[in-house]
């Protein structure tokens, strides 16, 4: 019984670029299914053996019809990088029909290396008039290079229909400013989705969102380290309004380890529509839990934190489980007591992960998932 083209097409469309040249070889019938537009949509393409390379040749021609792209790079080696490379620029020619990018770097970068070869390359595309880029979402998350003014002001003037913008990559440095980050938001007008350094923003960037023209906003991802502490803070009143002006708006905050403990709550506003938080400050967060659970109970969906082990923790903790009843995630990586965990279980219907331990393990601790 053969298995119709189209049913394969559905099957490899779920496969990277690498496991697709493989399927390729199989049989002539696999190798006519490669080939069908819908597959090459939706791509991922993996740069972390440096073997990628036949792949990339036999296919290149199919990376005009991807729509979404995902590049997995292991940036620590000169082969991966110059695949990346190579696949970014198939990717954006002048037939190009990519609209959403994301890059995910998943190496240790080489001494000396900031990844230039990489954002170079974004640079040049950009300024290529005869690229056929026109994004609508951007995601660099993951992508541990610096940024800076130039390269965000490119991509958002080249693509002005952007809705999806994530440049919160958690590197040391954080070189675009909050000047910047209005430009953006007034370049790109159909924006409803911001990822960025809170030392990015201010309430005068915000103000951009309050203008009667601007359609709903829904989601600001922002990651707080130690340049927070030479900025003002949003003020509760700013968040206020702001809700009221999208009332659809969700917020997810990462504090790491470099953010002075005494500035928490001086972020964590009782106004912010806060989703999910991670405390990643390895400090005492007794404090800090009690004011989650009074000022979030009402949209907290995860949370993380990273703290000591105490009696009044726990019973912080339990407190918030009879508060955040919506919680879908709760991480915990300190020992807590079987009353936690019980809380949780008991208090929060939603349930779908936690990260709970009654006792030491090894690392990483894994995490139970609900099904």
């Amino acid at each position: 019984m053969e298995i119709p083209v189209e049913i394969l097409a559905q099957v490899f469309s779920y496969l990277p670029l690498c496991d697709r040249y493989s399927a390729s070889s199989v049989c002539k019938a696999w190798a006519e299914a490669i080939s069908f537009p819908t597959i090459w949509y939706y791509t991922e393409v993996s740069c972390e053996s440096g073997t990628e390379e036949h792949a990339l040749q036999t296919f290149c021609h199919f990376l005009t019809k991807v729509k979404h792209l995902k590049i997995v790079l292991n940036e620590s080696e000169a082969i991966n990088r110059g695949i990346a490379i190579k696949v970014i620029k198939h990717a954006t020619d002048a037939n190009s029909r990519l609209r959403n990018l994301c890059v995910s770097c998943t190496g240790d970068n080489p001494l000396f290396y900031s990844g230039q070869d990489i954002l170079q390359t974004f640079r040049n595309i950009c300024q290529n008039e005869s690229s056929g880029l026109s994004l609508r979402e951007v995601d660099f998350r993951h992508m541990p290079f610096t940024l800076d003014d130039s390269l965000i002001m490119l991509i958002a003037t080249r693509s002005p229909h952007l809705q999806k913008l994530y440049i919160n990559n958690q590197t040391l440095v954080c070189n675009v400013t909050a000047e910047m980050v209005k430009q953006v938001l007034t370049v790109c007008p159909e924006l409803s989705t911001l990822g960025v350094f809170y030392a990015s923003l201010s309430e005068n960037v915000l103000s951009e969102l309050l203008k009667p023209e601007r359609p709903p906003f829904q989601l600001l991802e922002l990651f707080c380290e130690r340049l927070v502490r030479y900025i003002p803070a949003i003020s509760r009143q700013f968040w206020v309004t702001l809700c009221k002006r999208h009332p659809s708006l969700s917020v997810n905050m990462i504090l790491d380890h470099t953010f002075p403990a005494k500035k928490i709550t001086w972020i964590l506003q009782p106004g912010i529509p806060m989703k999910s938080l991670d405390l990643i400050t390895y400090t005492y967060l007794v404090k800090e839990v009690n004011f989650v659970a009074k000022n979030y109970h009402a949209s907290l969906e995860r949370l993380v934190l990273q703290t000591t082990s105490s009696e009044k923790l726990n019973s912080a903790l339990i407190e918030l489980a009879s508060c955040c009843v919506s919680l879908k995630e709760i991480h915990c990586y300190c020992v807590v007591s079987q009353e936690v965990v019980q809380a949780f279980i008991s208090c929060c219907p939603g349930l779908r992960r936690y990260t709970l331990k009654t006792v030491k393990e090894l690392h990483p601790w894994r995490c139970t998932v609900i099904k």
